[in-house]
C-alpha cells in the first residue's frame, strides 16, 4: 500500500505541484511581499501536474523497462480521466483569475507581459507543440541547453510570477532590487543543477538518441566534477558573499547554504546508477529541502 501511494505521488507528478507551491512561498517570504490568492496557489499546484503528465500520456507498453512508463500504461484509464479533470480545473482557475482581475491584466506593464510570454513560449516549445509549418523546434531535444531552460522556467515560476500576480490581483508594485535578481539567479542555477542530475537517469537512452546532454557529451564523472560541483560551489560562494555584504544573520546564511552542501553530496554519490525513485524522491526532494530551508530561515530567524 505504501509503495502504491509513493508511485501515485511521484509518478503522477503531484510532488512536482508541491514543489512549485513550496518554492513560491519561499521566494514570497524572502522578498517580504504579500501572499497571492488561494486560487493562484491552486493553479500553481494543478498546472505543473497537467504539464508534466502530458509527456507520458501515450504510454501503452506495461512491459517497458522504465517503471514510470509501466505505471502509466497500467493506469492509462485513470490517467486519462485524471488529466481531463485536472485540465478542466486548470482552465477554470485561469478563467476565474482572468475575469476577477481583468482590470489588473489590462494595466500590466509591458516588461511583465514579456516575462509571461517568454515563459509560456518556452513551455510550449519544450514539447514542440508549435505546428511544424511554422517551425519545428522541441526544446527537450536541445541537449545541454535543456537543463538551463528547465531551471529558467522554474525560477520564473517561483520568483517572478508571484510578483506579476501580485501586481494583477492587488496593484502592488515590488521595486526591483539586487535581492530580487539574486534570488532569481540562485533558483535558476539550483534548478539547472537539479535538471542536469536528473538527466543522468536517461544517459543510455539519450546516448542512443544522440541527444547531446552534458552527461552524454563528457561522461558521468566529468559531469559531476567539471559541471555540477563547480556550479554548486560557485553558487555557495556567491550566496556567502551576497548575504555577508547585506549583513544577513549567520543562522539564515547556514540554512540557505545547507541545500547546496546537500546537493553537492548527492551529486558526488551519482557515480553509480540509481533506482528511478532515487531521482524522483531524493533529487527532486532537494528542491523541497531548499524551499523549506528558505522558509525556516525567514520564519524562525
Amino acid at each position: 500500500m505504501g509503495l502504491k501511494f509513493i508511485r501515485f505521488i511521484f509518478f503522477g507528478n503531484y510532488f512536482i505541484g508541491l514543489l512549485a507551491v513550496a518554492l513560491t512561498i519561499e521566494s514570497t517570504l524572502q522578498l517580504r511581499i504579500p501572499f497571492n490568492s488561494l486560487s493562484y496557489y491552486a493553479l500553481l499546484f494543478v498546472a505543473p501536474i497537467v504539464y508534466y503528465t502530458y509527456a507520458y500520456m501515450g504510454a501503452t507498453n506495461s512491459q517497458a523497462q522504465n517503471p514510470r512508463t509501466q505505471w502509466y500504461a497500467k493506469h492509462k484509464t485513470f490517467i486519462k480521466w485524471s488529466q481531463l479533470l485536472l485540465s478542466i480545473t486548470t482552465v477554470l482557475l485561469v478563467l476565474y483569475l482572468a475575469i476577477a482581475n481583468c482590470q489588473g491584466i489590462f494595466h500590466l506593464p509591458l516588461k511583465y507581459w514579456l516575462i509571461v510570454l517568454t515563459m509560456l513560449g518556452m513551455a510550449v516549445l519544450y514539447y514542440g507543440l508549435v505546428p511544424v509549418f511554422f517551425f519545428n523546434l522541441n526544446l527537450r531535444n536541445t541537449g545541454w541547453l535543456k537543463p538551463f531552460i528547465i531551471g529558467f522556467v522554474w525560477a520564473t515560476t517561483a520568483n517572478l510570477l508571484p510578483i506579476i500576480l501580485l501586481k494583477i490581483e492587488s496593484g502592488v508594485d515590488v521595486p526591483e532590487s539586487t535581492l530580487w535578481g539574486f534570488l532569481f539567479v540562485k533558483n535558476w542555477m539550483f534548478c539547472t543543477v537539479n535538471a542536469i542530475m536528473f538527466d543522468m537517469k536517461d544517459y543510455a537512452i539519450d546516448s542512443n538518441r544522440q541527444l547531446k546532454t552534458f552527461v552524454v557529451r563528457i561522461g558521468l564523472k566529468k559531469t559531476i566534477f567539471y559541471v555540477l560541483l563547480p556550479l554548486l560551489f560557485t553558487g555557495m560562494l556567491s550566496l556567502l558573499l551576497f548575504f555577508s555584504l547585506n549583513h544577513f544573520p549567520l543562522q539564515r546564511i547556514l540554512l540557505n547554504l545547507f541545500p547546496f552542501l546537500l546537493t553537492a553530496v548527492v551529486a558526488y554519490s551519482m557515480n553509480k546508477r540509481k533506482n528511478i525513485f532515487y531521482y524522483l524522491i531524493v533529487i527532486d526532494g532537494l528542491i523541497l529541502v531548499k524551499a523549506l530551508c528558505g522558509i525556516c530561515g525567514m520564519l524562525l530567524i
